[in-house]
């Protein structure tokens, strides 16, 4: 009995979810990303920048899940350790995550990703990435938006943890 219903209950949810996941549509996005290190990180490194594809599936009324991948770089900054002055070497890293996104009315959205940052240097090392953040999309179309978002990303390798706020300008295109 007790698998009935929960098998009930699993069936109830993806028929709810399929109801509500039509009032969106799914998109996909191309942006330009910029990071702003913070703490220690900003104390070697200046801005990064690069790109990013994310896609946005409906799951249910102003609730989409999210995947997302592109490449960043950061460029190092000179830096003095024990009198002796160097320059941190730039490094590139290939972010893929997935999370969730909600919005809050027609235009301001919260969401959250997790995954992995992959090292393009040669032996560098793979990060977990955590980004919590907010944004608004702007309808320039029937089926576009612009979309400016502002997030908390944080990088964990090594026991180490580098932060940065990032910023994404995007084109949204519905599918």
């Amino acid at each position: 009995m007790k698998k009935l219903l929960l098998l009930t209950a699993v069936a109830g949810l993806f028929a709810f979810t399929s109801v509500n996941a039509q009032t969106k549509t799914p998109k996909l996005s191309i942006g330009a990303e910029f990071g702003f290190p913070m703490g220690t990180f900003g104390d070697s490194y200046n801005l990064g920048y690069g790109g990013s594809l994310q896609y946005q599936h409906p799951v249910a009324a102003n609730l989409l899940v999210t995947g997302s991948a592109g490449y960043t770089t950061f460029t190092g900054k000179d830096v003095t350790v024990f009198g002796t002055t160097f320059k941190a070497p730039s490094f590139g890293t290939i972010p893929v995550k997935a999370g969730a996104r909600y919005y809050f009315g027609e235009t301001f959205f919260a969401g959250a990703e997790l995954g992995a940052g992959f090292s393009t240097e040669e032996g560098g090392s793979t990060a977990f990435i955590y980004s919590p953040g907010v944004g608004v999309d702007f309808p320039v179309s029937d089926k576009g938006s612009v979309e400016l978002g502002a997030r908390y990303e944080g990088w964990s390798a090594n026991s180490n943890t580098s932060g940065f706020l990032g910023l994404r300008l995007a084109y949204n295109f519905g599918l």
